[in-house]
This record gives C-alpha cells, sequence and structure tokens, in this order.
C-alpha cells in the first residue's frame, strides 16, 4: 500500500515553470535583439516544459490523494495560482512554434481556451464567495490579467492580430479593475501574512507584461501607449526595492518563486526598451540585465533544491489530533 504524502502541494509551485518560461523569453528576444546565442533560451524552454510536466503529474495527484479536487479553486489564498498551470502551456506554445508551426498552435490554443475558461470561472466565483478584503493579494492579478496580457502577445506573436487585440482588452480592463481593488487591500489593510509577502512582486508584472506584448503587437515601436506603461513600469520597480526589508520576513518557500516571471518579465521589458530606444551599449546592457535574471533564477533554483533536501521547502500537511486517553 502507498504511503500518503506528507506534504500538500500548492498551486503556486506552478510559478518555478513559470520563472523559468519567464526567463527563457528574455533570453529569447535578446537573441532578436543583440544577436545572443539561442542556446541558453532553447534549454530554459525544454527546462521549463519539463518542469511545468512534472509539477502538474505529482500536483494533481496530491490534490486527488488529500481529497482537494473540489475544494483547490475556491481556496481563497492559493486558488487564484491554479490559473498558471494553464498559463504555462500558452508560453511553450509561442516557443515551440517556430520549429513546429501546427503543434505550436495547438498547445497555445489549448492553454488560452482554458486561460480564458479559468479566468472565468475564477471571476464569478470571486463575485459569489464571501471573501473579505484582507483575504486578497497579488496574486489575484494571475487568472484574467496576466493570463489575458500574456495572451495578447502570444496571439501577436503568432500573427493573430484581432485576437491578440482582443486580449489586450481582456488583460488590461481586468488589471484596471483589479489593482485597484489590490492597491485598497494593500494601503489600508493590516500587512499580508508572511507567506504572501512574495505575492507583491506580482505587482511589478501587469505594467511589464502589458509593455512587452504591447510591442508585439504594435512592431517593436516606441509610442505614446508605450510609454504611458512605461511610466508605470517605472513606479512599480522602485517599489520594489523599497520592499526588499519586508521580503526579508517571509520564510522560503513555493511563494518566493512569485519573484521569478515577475522579475523575468521586467528583465524583458528592459530588453525591449534597450531596442527601441537604441541606447548606446545596448548589447552590454542587455547582458547585464540577463546576466543578473539568470544569477537571481539559478540562487532560487539552488535554494529550492536545498530546501527540498532539507524537507524544508514544502508545506507540511498538519499532524493528526491524538485519540482521547480512555
Amino acid at each position: 500500500m502507498t504511503r500518503p504524502s506528507p506534504y500538500r502541494l500548492t498551486p503556486n509551485l506552478f510559478s518555478i515553470s513559470f520563472g523559468t518560461a519567464g526567463l527563457a523569453q528574455a533570453w529569447g528576444l535578446a537573441a532578436e535583439t543583440v544577436h545572443t546565442a539561442s542556446w541558453p533560451s532553447d534549454a530554459l524552454w525544454i527546462l521549463a516544459a519539463l518542469v511545468w510536466l512534472v509539477t502538474l503529474v505529482t500536483y494533481a495527484r496530491n490534490i486527488v490523494a488529500q481529497g482537494r479536487l473540489s475544494t483547490e479553486l475556491g481556496d481563497p489564498t492559493l486558488g487564484p495560482f491554479t490559473a498558471v498551470a494553464v498559463i504555462v502551456p500558452m508560453l511553450l506554445g509561442v516557443a515551440l512554434a517556430p520549429h513546429a508551426r501546427t503543434a505550436g498552435e495547438v498547445v497555445y490554443s489549448i492553454g488560452l481556451v482554458l486561460t480564458v475558461l479559468l479566468g472565468g470561472w475564477l471571476t464569478g466565483l470571486w463575485i459569489r464567495a464571501d471573501i473579505q478584503l484582507p483575504q486578497w493579494h497579488p496574486g489575484y492579478f494571475l487568472p484574467t490579467v496576466a493570463g489575458g496580457l500574456i495572451a495578447a502577445g502570444g496571439s501577436a506573436a503568432l500573427g493573430w492580430a484581432t485576437l491578440s487585440r482582443v486580449m489586450f482588452g481582456y488583460g488590461l480592463i481586468c488589471w484596471f479593475v483589479l489593482g485597484s481593488i489590490m492597491l485598497v487591500r494593500l494601503f489600508t489593510q493590516p500587512a499580508l501574512p508572511p507567506p504572501l509577502l512574495p505575492t507583491i512582486a506580482i505587482e511589478v508584472a501587469p505594467p511589464v507584461v502589458a509593455g512587452n506584448a504591447f510591442f508585439v503587437i504594435n512592431g517593436g515601436r516606441l509610442d505614446f501607449g508605450a510609454e504611458l506603461l512605461g511610466g508605470y513600469a517605472a513606479l512599480m520597480v522602485l517599489v520594489q526595492i523599497c520592499m526588499i526589508s519586508t521580503y526579508r520576513r517571509a520564510p522560503f518557500g513555493p511563494g518566493y518563486w512569485a519573484f521569478a516571471f515577475s522579475y523575468a518579465a521586467a528583465v524583458t521589458n528592459g530588453v525591449w526598451w534597450l531596442e527601441v530606444e537604441h541606447v548606446h551599449g545596448q548589447q552590454g546592457l542587455t547582458y547585464l540585465l540577463l546576466s543578473l535574471a539568470t544569477l537571481a533564477l539559478a540562487a532560487l533554483a539552488a535554494r529550492t533544491v536545498l530546501g527540498l533536501v532539507r524537507r524544508t521547502f514544502l508545506p507540511r500537511l498538519p499532524a493528526p489530533a491524538a485519540a482521547p486517553a480512555p
């Protein structure tokens, strides 16, 4: 008989493959703009796909074995992270398309449909559920804001212009609506619990992911829309610097991977800006950004492996209550 796992695998574990894919995107863009080697991007895409597959299989087995299949989406803390499981295939599909166009389009389309369906389901669930404002956290951006804006960039990359604009509107309006709620929560309510503090890193994602998508949609030109998104992105980057001392209070665990995709997307946005502004020393600055992002992800991965070896990374299930003495 198989011994049940003492750990609860949470959907924010998909942030590992999400962050790896984000770094692969940054390297891929650099290969186009300053002609860096293509192998780092290819290797990272393969790694992201493998990590996503392993996470999907182990996570699915865990929630079924622990009877959480019907309650996972409705969890007010971790439910929004389930969207990452279907967002990552969109990124993988776009990366696959240059090598196998039909296969890439199929993978992307499946991810897109599931992302939109799940985003709609979760939005309706949040409307119906009695979720109090202090329970909100920036992870609520993931299903519709991140999903929509990533779909916008992916559709544009595949040449689906109308769909890219539709999904850009989908993600942008959701960002305006949810972003206002999120800032009210962060400004006026008690601080997030320590394990959720890294989700504040997700605040930098909407403007930079929107900026990246916008550059793909408009053909890599600098215009008024890109400048507006760039201004807010600059503010959110400065906020992240201000938050360093706060992040140190968070215990290390799966939540730390919230930094990975958000910051990788910011690096990708930086690579775009170096390109569209024709900055002097573009190649050196691009390599600097990529080096910092790659070293940061490597450090995060190394710390994760160490935590797995020490059995401190994954949350454990509560110990069963002791039987009363006769």
